[in-house]
Order: C-alpha cells, then structure tokens, then sequence
C-alpha cells in the first residue's frame, strides 16, 4: 500500500511488468502448513454429529448415488419426479463422494469441508501476489475464523462450492492485472460462470468489482482492456449458459419437473425465484416474508442485527474501515497499482454484495452471509499488514488504531448479546483491545521486544471475539434448512419448524426433517423395487426424511414449498392408477402461499377423500395400492 505516492507516480501510466512474487521467507511454508492444518481440524472434526444436515441435499445426493440423471439434474429422488431448486452442481460433488463412500454423513459433509480448506488455501495464494505472505496468512486466518464459514464448511448448502469458485475467480483477476492476460481474464469469467451453476445470480454479484478492477488497472490500452473484459463476459455466459441450454432443449417429459418454477423452466427459476423475485420480493411460489421487507427490516443495519452479525459482523467495520483507508493511501499510486487494484476487487466485492443483502426484500438467510467472508478478510489482512510496516507515518498509526479499537467495540456489543455465554469474554476483549490500540498508535517508538509483545496481543485480541464464535459455530452440530452460527446457548439451531429428530420423530415440515421410526421404515422398504416411488409426501423436507430413512425413492409433492405444480392431480392420479406410488404420508406440513399452485393440496385432499388412513410411528399411511 503506498502511503506517500508522489505526483510523478501518479502521472506515471505506463504498462507494468510485474513478475511473479519473490522467494518466500522460510518461516511463510510452516505458518501456511499451519495454517491450512489447523483449518482441516475446525472443518472436519465430529463433522458427523451434524447427521444429514440440510436432508433436503441430503436426499438428493442419494438419489444422485443412485441415478446418473438424478445427478445431472439435481433431482429430489432417484425416479426422477422433481428437482431442487437450485442449479446441481454442488450436488454433483456430493453424489459422487456418495457414489465412491457410501450414502451417509461424512461423504455428504466432507465435499463441503475440503471446499472451505481450499477456499483458505486459495484465499491466502490470491492476497500473497499484491501484498505479501503475511497479508495473504492473515486472510486466510481470517476467513477461517469467521462463523458464517465455519457454520457453512460443516453443512451441506451451495454457499460452500460458490465460495470457493468465487475466490478462485478474484485469484484469476489477480493474475490477469499482472500482464493484462485475456486467458487468466476469461478464466475469472468461467470461475463466476460455474459459480452461477452453484447459486445462480448470487454468483454475478462480483463480477462488477471483478470487472472495475481490471478496467482501472489493467497494464494495456482501453481499448484492449474493454475487449478482455468482453471475452470475459463471454466466458461467464457459455459457462453459465450451457446446462440452462440443456436443460431447455432436454423434453421436459424425459427430465424432473424443475423445482421452484410454475412452468418447469430453469431459466424462470433463475431470474425469477432464485433471481430478481429475492431482490423485488415477488417470488411466486413462496410461503413466507415477501415484498417491504417481508422477510424482515431492510437496510445497512440488517447485516449488523441480531439474525445475520453472529456469523460476519466482527470485523466488518475494520474492512470498511481498511477500504477507506486503502483507497485514500493509495490515492496518488499509478493506474497500474497492484494495491489498490487489490483493494477495488475485494472492496467491490464486499460492497455490491452487502448492499443487495442489506436491501433485498425477498428470500434471506443468516448462512448467506459467507459471501462476505473472502472480501473481508482480504481488506482485512492486506490493510493491518500495511499500515503495520508504516507505523511510523501517524496517519497509518492512527488508522490501524483505530480499526482495533473498533473491531473491539463491535466484538463487546455482538458477545454481550450473549450474556450466559462465556460472559466475562466480552468486557476482556473491550480492555485489552482498547488498551492494544493505545500501544499500537505508540508502537513506532516503543523497543523491538515490547513492538513484537504489541502486535501479537493486538493480533489476538482482535480475533478472539470471531475465532471463539466460530469454534463454538463448529462444536455445535447443525441440521435443517436454517442453520445459523454461534453457540447453541440461547439461540435456535436453525432447524425451522422441525429438527433432523430420531427414529418414530412423525412427519417434517418446510424447514426440518424428521426420521421415519422403524416400522414405518420396514413398510417402505417393502415392496419398494415393485414401484417408481415407495411413497410420497406433500414438501421436499417432509419426503427426504422418509427417503433417507429408507432408502427408496419418496415424491417430493410439491417441491420444497409445497407449491410448484408438480405432479397435477391428474398426473398423480395416472401415477397411482399405474401402480407407480405404493402410499402416500400425510401430516407434517401442508402449506399454501399466496402464490404459486394448489396442486399439491388438491392431491392430499383427494387422498384423505378416497383412501382409509393408518398411523405407523405417528405418521398418517395411506395404502394406495388398495
């Protein structure tokens, strides 16, 4: 970061040539081995105490394991009947370490787990080429240590997959400011593309910082930098473009019905339900929250309230803070700077993404806030490292002050939320930080011995408020659809209206799952290889718990809200007419939204009408074959 640039510098706009970053010292190689290490033990260790997780994945990686198109699609159960919905691909990693391991915990969770290892690793080698390794250690210390990613590494949503290929594409931009590189451009582009086929739009939401960035910095004419960046672009949509193309010209009668549409169509899945519908709110279809702030109070101070700061709002502040500070050090630097290029990246990153959660008046999590992880955590360990080495300069001194003491201040407001855990952490945080930046503000002028005693206790004490939450996020197993981070004292587990409960738990609901008891396992299994579906049951979280249980494919009716048009009753009639459904499970959830089809209510009314119901392990059984 260059924090005295001097006016021929900023006239300067000559192409650079910048090499490959020079030989690391010998103690970076440990300290990263270290690093990734201690990483791998946060993320795996009793990974399995999670159970299924999200069943929801859960199910449909085991239909994966059983059927290559299941897998293909990202189908809800082996007989193919309907999608989830979200584009498959991280549910291709799942169904084929099912396919290799067996169908159980650890080969759904691990996939997950190895993501987030490589997102540190990744994260790490990104920030090394503009800043250093000591930038680059602590990133990726950083990132590690934030509860949303280690809520998300142990679980088994998309986030953790879109993560990885997004740092991955920063990683590519990097390389491509260093020479101007089209090739390293358009492999940004595939990176995002493919991250599109992870979470669909979320995934676009870099590309605008990706692409001011290089714009900016790039060491080549305009002209050829607005040609790369088309060529990018470009990238983006053949990588992105081509399973929606396969999908669209697949007949719709030889593939699932696709998930969370109205009309069977991944492209108005992606620009409506999983697109602008989470912007605008008008998402048809779903059950809950919806338009002005339906899905709770919009604006900046949503990513700081109590849902969403547990899991990123730590360091926030700092990052804001180191982007502020960053751009304003490196005001008079040549076009071509590689820090402030850095800064533009993950500041952009971290601000388009933060606006549109902060203002999105549809569908919103808690776990969507590791998207913000990598850009904060790069601001984060790029700025600190600086501004350290120019504690000599009072405005750097200053700043780095600052953001310790601020960083305190957050942890003592976001920990004193929790006051019957770990309470006296909250109070020692705000006094040993405050005191921390104190001496860092004095840190030019004090003995080398009493400098290095500063920095560590300022290190640790700024990191002790998000790494205990985070160890805490990983020593508490998640399940459900709405995992959230921290300890289990005092908050929900993120299991919505049912947890993944024991055998004999009854139906699930729209967010959980629950176990089907062993006799009503033996009866599915009974018979199962004489139908296409052992069963079905009105709600994706409702059928998987049962297909998981047993082990054969269960109709998710409905699709995860129970209100995409799929089957029709007419559809479900032929089906059973057919013999291709052995029952149908009542209870647990029968939704209907404002929006979106009544199918699924019309089949479980007419089944209730026509056939004589039983009760096995607490869940209503209606025979169909009879």
């Amino acid at each position: 970061m260059t924090l005295l640039a001097s006016r021929d510098d900023a006239a300067t706009d000559a192409p650079a040539t910048e090499a490959d970053p020079p030989a690391d010292p010998r103690w970076v190689r440990p300290s990263l081995a270290a690093l990734l290490l201690a990483t791998a033990v946060l993320y795996l260790w009793n990974l399995g105490e999670s159970g299924w997780a999200n069943a929801f994945y859960s199910a449909a990686a085991q239909a994966g394991s059983l059927s290559w198109k299941a897998l293909f699609f990202g189908s809800s159960d082996a007989a193919n009947a309907i999608t989830v919905d979200k584009t498959p691909a991280a549910l291709w990693f799942m169904s084929l370490s099912a396919r290799l391991f067996g169908v159980n915990a650890w080969s759904i969770l691990v996939p997950q787990a190895l993501m987030g290892i490589g997102s540190v690793a990744l994260l790490y080698a990104t920030v090394r080429r503009t800043s250093g390794p000591a930038a680059g250690l602590l990133a990726g210390g950083i990132l590690a240590l934030t509860p949303a990613a280690a809520l998300m590494f142990r679980f088994n949503n998309p986030d953790s997959l879109l993560v990885l290929l997004l740092i991955a594409g920063a990683y590519c931009v990097v390389r491509a400011l260093e020479k101007a590189s089209p090739r390293w451009l358009a492999l940004a582009g595939v990176a995002v593309g493919f991250g599109f086929l992870a979470k669909m739009l979320q995934a676009f939401l870099v590309l605008p910082a990706f692409g001011i960035a290089y714009l900016v910095a790039a060491p080549t004419s305009l002209g050829r930098r607005l040609l790369h960046l088309l060529g990018a672009l470009s990238a983006t949509l053949v990588s992105a473009g081509w399973y929606l193309a396969v999908v669209a010209l697949w007949p719709a009668a030889d593939r699932p019905f696709i998930g969370g549409s109205q009309e069977n169509s991944l492209w108005e899945l992606a620009l409506g339900y999983n697109g602008f519908g989470r912007i605008t709110g008008d998402e048809v279809g779903s059950v809950g929250g919806g338009g002005n702030g339906g899905w709770g109070g919009t604006g900046w101070a949503r990513l700081f309230g109590s849902e969403m700061a547990g899991g990123i709002a730590w360091l926030l502040p700092a990052a804001v803070v180191a982007l502020g500070a960053g751009l304003w050090f490196t005001r008079r630097a040549r076009r071509t700077d590689p820090s402030r290029a850095a800064l533009i990246l993950w500041g952009g990153w971290l601000l388009a993404t933060a606006l549109v959660f902060s203002y999105m008046s549809g569908i919103i999590h808690a776990y969507y806030m590791i998207a913000l992880a990598p850009a904060i955590a790069a601001l984060v360990g790029i700025a600190a490292v600086q501004l350290w080495r120019a504690r000599g300069n009072p405005a750097a001194a200053g700043t780095l002050s600052a953001g310790i003491a601020l960083t305190s201040l957050t942890a003592f407001v976001l920990l004193s939320r929790q006051s019957t855990w770990l309470p006296g952490l909250a109070i020692g945080i705000l006094v040993v930080g405050l005191l921390c930046a104190i001496l860092v503000f004095f840190a030019a002028q004090l003995p080398d011995a009493a400098r290095q005693v500063v920095a560590v206790g300022a290190l640790v004490t700024v990191l002790a408020g998000t790494g205990a939450y985070t160890v805490a996020t990983a020593a508490t197993p998640h399940s459900g659809a709405l995992p959230s981070a921290g300890p289990a004292t005092g908050r929900g587990m993120g299991m919505g209206t049912g947890g993944m409960g024991g055998r004999g738990g009854g139906a699930g609901g729209l967010l959980g799952t629950s176990l089907p008891g062993e006799n009503l396992v033996a009866l599915l299994q009974k018979d199962s290889a004489n139908h296409t579906w052992t069963a079905a049951a009105v709600g994706s979280n409702n059928a998987a718990g049962f297909q998981l249980g047993s082990g054969a494919p269960v109709m998710a009716v409905g699709g995860f809200n129970g209100t995409d048009p799929a089957p029709t009753l007419e559809q479900f009639k032929e089906y059973v007419r057919n013999g291709q459904i052995h029952y149908f499970l009542g209870g647990g959830m029968m939704m209907r939204g404002e929006t979106g089809s009544d199918a699924a209510e019309q089949i479980a009314t007419w089944v209730e009408e026509t056939y004589t119901p039983t009760t096995v392990d607490d869940v209503t059984v209606y025979d169909l074959s009879r």
